[in-house]
């Protein structure tokens, strides 16, 4: 199906009816009594005797108040590196000040416009589904005007704001998808969600017992292939009707893919949207990880084209959401403040054609309500500053105002850099240890007498592991070839890699890497491939031991690689194996099973 491409932005398309893909439950929602009273609570002198409101002068913060960082504290690197890098991006560090200031959100504001009122009296009440006014407004010009100023149908996306991507996952499902049950109802009812043949299990989780149909599709480096064997466009002809409804949603993540840390280029998106369009799916775009982008993994990809810029060279060089070339309003978007301020903010938003965001908002009056107040009320405060004079607020600015979104964009370019030069680190040491070097010395043949010095060196070198320096995101994807450690003959290949997981545990490497297993979508990928992968996060740990960590994980694998006692094998597997039969969990992924919560 070809591009729509309308004439100027006055042709806009309206967005395409979806509601035929609404839940029974979620059709059958209607407006909070209680809530819809809110909007008249902010009228200025109205006297409130309607709602069952706590007085907010009962509560026992008078203020809240964090230090916090200056949105220049990490050093960006470039948007458009030079190939090779420089010695001098390679070896950046932080800014050992840390310049910071103090934020203050005070009790109470005297604005008495909720877009621009940020104090605790409002955030700690009851409040409004779509998150915190002035922070709700904050987050929705910024999402129309900078991160996605380029939507291609009338009116633009709305935003609501969620606890975190993984409620705005459970949200996207709920309003988009019938609950079905084996033997209750009938096949041909079945609900699908097509995802990423390796992706992040805790959406799975989260659709399984709703009765989905998981349907994996096949992924490259780029993450989910739209053509060829397992791709997108083969699995949607091909369909089996024996198995459920064709699915009609994808769940996708685009940058740096969790956990093969893929990136999908926009002529990709474009591909499978064309498809989308074509079989009337939806795509829930989960992008944590937008912001992380390298232009140093691969300087010389030609950048996208900018339809309508951001006003920000930085937010113009990084790939677009599916949101810029979604005419039809398909795409349901989650972003999250979990890796740009902290995952315990429980704190994100869903960008969506308005009528899906109604449906959502509907769903949100009933469950979680808003999220916490205390966190949106920082996080306002923080970006957005005081916004009166005699509120007593103070913003994450150095001058007492609020970042604003140029230190909000600021703040996530010093990110990115951080996190890129965390990368090349990483990526640098495995670079070094792909191969094991076996080296020997042997005599010349005939032309050399066995009383010369000069001999010639045997040298083998095999490599054991590969991987794709990630253009995106937290993880490095791994793949080892067990074809070549000196056992293959003797030990089943899956179970060398267990081995190997756990060899890594023991000292002196003590490293953690995540199986390839728990990120398997079905049990046929799980025992197809799954176990020659390993995912590793360069994130987490503290940016002085990275090194040492990556360089004891490569030592683990090249010393596990010396292993030719198979008896050893079987010691390393001795603590997880008696695990894997009391969970009955098949393969010793009992233990392991317990990371899938923090992937």
């Amino acid at each position: 199906m070809a591009e729509y491409k309308p004439a100027s932005e006055s042709d806009l398309p309206e967005p395409i009816d979806l509601t035929h893909h609404i839940s029974r439950s979620t059709k059958a929602r209607e407006a909070s009594s209680v809530k819809q009273f809110y909007k008249y609570f902010a009228i200025p002198g109205i006297g409130q005797l309607a709602g069952g409101l706590p007085n907010a002068n009962y509560f026992p913060y008078d203020t809240l108040e964090a230090k916090a960082a200056l949105p220049n504290r990490w050093k960006p690197t470039p948007n458009n590196p030079v190939d090779p890098p420089t010695p001098a991006l390679a070896s950046a560090t932080l800014d050992e000040s840390l310049p910071s200031t103090r934020v203050v959100v005070p009790h109470a504001s005297a604005n008495a416009d909720p877009l621009h009122k940020i104090d605790l009296t409002t955030a700690l009440q009851y409040g409004t589904a779509q998150g915190y006014p002035s922070l709700s407004y904050f987050v929705r010009q910024f999402t129309r005007e900078n991160l996605h100023p380029s939507i291609p149908y009338k009116g633009g996306a709305e935003i609501i704001l969620t606890c975190g991507s993984t409620d705005g996952f459970g949200k996207a499902i709920q309003a988009l998808s019938n609950e079905w049950s084996e033997g209750h109802d009938s096949i041909d009812e079945r609900p699908g969600l097509l995802v990423e043949e390796y992706c992040y299990m805790n959406a799975i989780q989260a659709a399984q017992p709703r009765g989905l149909n998981i349907v994996p599709v096949a992924i490259d480096d780029e993450g989910m292939t739209a053509s060829g064997k397992g791709g997108l466009q083969e699995v949607l002809e091909n369909w089996d009707t024996s198995k459920g409804r064709r699915p009609h949603l994808i769940y996708t993540v685009t940058i740096g893919q969790n956990p093969t840390s893929g990136t999908l280029s926009v002529q990709r998106r474009k591909e499978i949207y064309a498809l989308c369009v074509k079989y009337d799916i939806i795509i829930i775009e989960d992008d944590p990880y937008w912001y992380l982008q390298y232009p140093s993994s691969n300087p010389s990809a030609p950048k996208a084209p900018v339809k309508k810029s951001s006003g920000y060279d930085f937010l113009d060089s990084l790939i677009p959401s599916y949101l810029s070339v979604d005419y039809e309003g398909r795409v349901v978007r989650l972003d999250t403040f979990s890796k740009t301020i902290a995952p315990g903010c429980r704190l994100g938003w869903i960008t969506a054609q308005p009528a899906l965001v109604e449906r959502i908002l509907r769903i949100t009056e009933t469950s979680t309500q808003q999220p916490s107040g205390f966190v949106q009320s920082m996080i306002a405060e923080l970006i957005m500053g005081p916004q009166s004079r005699s509120d007593g607020g103070r913003g994450g600015a150095a001058d007492g105002s609020g970042w604003k979104v140029d230190g909000w964009v600021r703040w996530l370019e010093g990110l990115r850099g951080e996190y890129e030069r965390r990368m090349n680190i990483m990526c640098d040491i495995l670079d070094a240890g792909k191969h094991v070097v076996k080296a020997g010395r042997r005599n010349s043949l005939n032309t050399v007498t066995s009383h010369d010095e000069d001999e010639w060196a045997v040298i083998e070198a095999t490599k054991i592991y590969d991987f794709v320096r990630p253009l995106g995101g937290m993880f490095v994807w791994i793949r080892f070839d067990f074809h070549t450690h000196p056992l293959r003959k003797s030990v089943p290949l899956p179970r060398l890699a267990q081995a190997l997981w756990v060899f890594w545990t023991k000292k002196p490497f003590l490293v953690l890497a995540s199986p390839g297993t728990i990120f398997a979508p079905t049990e046929e990928i799980k025992e197809r491939d799954a176990w020659e992968y390993y995912r590793v996060c360069f994130a987490a740990c503290e940016r002085d031991e990275l090194e040492d960590i990556s360089k004891r994980l490569v030592d683990g694998a090249q010393a596990f690689w010396k292993i030719k006692k198979k008896e050893k094998i079987d010691e390393l597997l001795e603590e997880i194996e008696p695990t894997a039969e009391e969970k009955g969990i098949a393969g010793g992924d009992a233990g392991l099973a317990l990371l899938t919560g923090f992937c």
